[in-house]
Order: C-alpha cells, then sequence, then structure tokens
C-alpha cells in the first residue's frame, strides 16, 4: 500500500477545476482540468466559493449526465466515495464534497457556529453553484441527515434522514451549551495544532474509529491532514467536536410529519453491523431506529426501499461491491418523483 505521505504529495499535484464568484456574487465555472487517474478512477477537484471561503469537492463522469451529490459522514471527507463511485454507473455525474471544516474545505468563519442548519445550507450552495435545479443524493451516515428534503432520489448508507430525540430528551440542552462553550474554547485558544508522525496519526485514527480498515483510514486521511515540516496536522476545524452537540434531534411525531413532506424515492441500505444510534452507548436499543425504517416503509410505500448487506457502518468504503448493484439498479430505475431544491 502506498504511504500515507505519497498519497498526500499526490493529492497536492492534482489539477483542480475552480469556480470562483463573479461580482454578482453567483458562482460561475472558470475551467475544468483534465482528470486524473487513480485508486477513485478518473477525477477533478471543485473549489466552490462561499462567503466563508470555499467548499472542495470531487467530481466524477460527464457533466451531462444526471448528477448526484455524494454526502460524507462527521469528521470524515470526500474521500469516502474514492472506493465505491468506481463501481458505480457512468452514466451520471458525482460530486463528493467535504463539508465546512473538514477535508480540504475552508474552516466557517470566527463566531460562525457549526449547526446542522449550517451544513444543510452548504448543500443548497453547493446544487446552486453547479446550477442543479434536481439531483439525486448519497449520503453516508451523518451525510444522509442533512441533504434528504431536497432531491429526486436518496439514498442513505447507515443512515436515516432525522434522528430522534427519544434517547436524549434530558440531553438536548445540554449539547447546546457544550458546543456553545466549545466553540468559544476553541475562538480563544492561541494553542496550534498537534503535529504527529504518519504512523501515530494513522494508528489514532484507526483507534477512535473501529469500523475503518487500515487502508480506508489512510485514504481519508490522504484529504484529511496536511504535510508540515516535523509531520502531519488534521484538516478539520477543531471546534467541530462531538457530533450529537450540533444536531437538531426530532420527535416522533415530528418525524413522521417531514416524511410525510419527503418527495423523494429512498434506498436505505443497512449493515449488519452498523449503528442504530447517534450515540454508540444506546446503541443496544434498536426501538428507535425500527420505528424510522417502519414510519418510512407505512408512508412512501412503493417510493421506500430497504436493503440489508453484510458488513459494519463503513462498509461503503471497505466492501463497496456490496452496495454498489442496488445503488446501480436503483439510480437507473426509470421512475421520477418531483422534487424542488
Amino acid at each position: 500500500m502506498p504511504s500515507l505521505t505519497g498519497r498526500l504529495e499526490g493529492a497536492v499535484s492534482r489539477n483542480l477545476l475552480h469556480v470562483a464568484s463573479q461580482d454578482s456574487g453567483s458562482p460561475k465555472l472558470e475551467k475544468q482540468a483534465p482528470g486524473v487517474w487513480g485508486h477513485a478512477g478518473q477525477f477533478s477537484e471543485l473549489k466552490l466559493a462561499v462567503p466563508w471561503g470555499h467548499i472542495a469537492a470531487k467530481a466524477w463522469g460527464s457533466q451531462q449526465g444526471p448528477p448526484v451529490l455524494c454526502l460524507h459522514g462527521w469528521l470524515d471527507n470526500a474521500n469516502s466515495f474514492d472506493r465505491l463511485i468506481p463501481l458505480l454507473s457512468k452514466d451520471f455525474h458525482y460530486v463528493a464534497m467535504d463539508f465546512g471544516g473538514h477535508g480540504l474545505s475552508s474552516h466557517y468563519s470566527p463566531g460562525l457556529p457549526y449547526y446542522h442548519q449550517n451544513f444543510v445550507s452548504e448543500v443548497r450552495r453547493v446544487a446552486a453553484a453547479l446550477k442543479w435545479s434536481r439531483f439525486s443524493l448519497i449520503g453516508h451516515s451523518f451525510g444522509g441527515l442533512v441533504g434528504g428534503m431536497m432531491v429526486d432520489k436518496l439514498i442513505l448508507l447507515d443512515a436515516t434522514p432525522f434522528f430522534l430525540d427519544t434517547n436524549e430528551i434530558e440531553n438536548l440542552l445540554t449539547y447546546k451549551r457544550r458546543n456553545t462553550e466549545h466553540t468559544l474554547q476553541v475562538e480563544a485558544s492561541k494553542k496550534p495544532s498537534k503535529v504527529v508522525s504518519q504512523e501515530a496519526m494513522l494508528q489514532g485514527f484507526l483507534k477512535n474509529n473501529s469500523h475503518v480498515g487500515e487502508e480506508c483510514g489512510a485514504l481519508l486521511l490522504q484529504r484529511g491532514t496536511t504535510q508540515v515540516a516535523t509531520g502531519l496536522v488534521l484538516n478539520r476545524d477543531r471546534r467541530i467536536a462531538k457530533i450529537e452537540h450540533c444536531l437538531d434531534f426530532v420527535s416522533k411525531e415530528l418525524f413522521e410529519h417531514y416524511i410525510r413532506k419527503l418527495q423523494a424515492r429512498v434506498l436505505l441500505i443497512k449493515a449488519t453491523q452498523g449503528y442504530h444510534d447517534v450515540r454508540r452507548e444506546n446503541d443496544a436499543n434498536t426501538e428507535p431506529m425500527l420505528f424510522k425504517i417502519g414510519m418510512l416503509r407505512a408512508v412512501l410505500k412503493e417510493r421506500f426501499q430497504f436493503v440489508e448487506v453484510t458488513g459494519n457502518h463503513y462498509v461503503h468504503m471497505n466492501q463497496p461491491q456490496l452496495v454498489a448493484s442496488v445503488i446501480n439498479s436503483f439510480l437507473q430505475s426509470k421512475e421520477r418523483i418531483p422534487a424542488q431544491l
């Protein structure tokens, strides 16, 4: 396997497809460089202008194909899809973005917090910049929570469109307070980012992400770190902490209400050893997940498809062939559901 440093050097040398702001404030496409070949197939890099800097992304396939936006999980990045997209139909145009503060995307400006709704706004900004009026979406984990209300087809990889407050009622105010306190603490701190060796970085990452294999961990760190003189530093914004601190949890009643507003066709791919709750300590309680699956099936009827695959939360990276054929069949189905961005 190529060294992590070698992969990082390769990433730096890639040509960029840059989308900059016009005077009117609307993004425009400046140029497209030839794609490069590698483990992820042929792709181009994108930079999309936003008020606090840019959103970085990767694009595969012809821009003439139906668009598919790919959203990574919490603290991951666009490389999450490098092993999956080469196995998907070449008839589509895939764009995998880095959420703000993740991967190669700009950090939010000081004072701007990382909240659920801000990530939703990023999806809207990216779609507008790419001039997509309708598109499909593949979301892994947190990525499945963000864009479900605005798409034609929604593919959820070990994810659901919303998180229930069933196990969190007593914690909701605490989460909001801790998010604010953590943000203020980081902004006030002058402490530089920690520099570690590439091996220590990888081993630390794998220790905190037990579902990720070594090769996939190195792949995520390729885009999630920067080489400095004495080692590697993480790219992500240190203001981003625990996922539960920034989520908008909903009640069962609101979940049903929101699901009834969904116009998309939905494919939910559930990993047999995947996660059932936002916090691992609640994973043994499968009732909220069963409720959500049951409600999706009852409300969406023929617009909902549920598939269970053998694997863990990162099955789309560790064993992408197990989900690729299901995703291809779903994307290529001709039936369309009206949707508005």
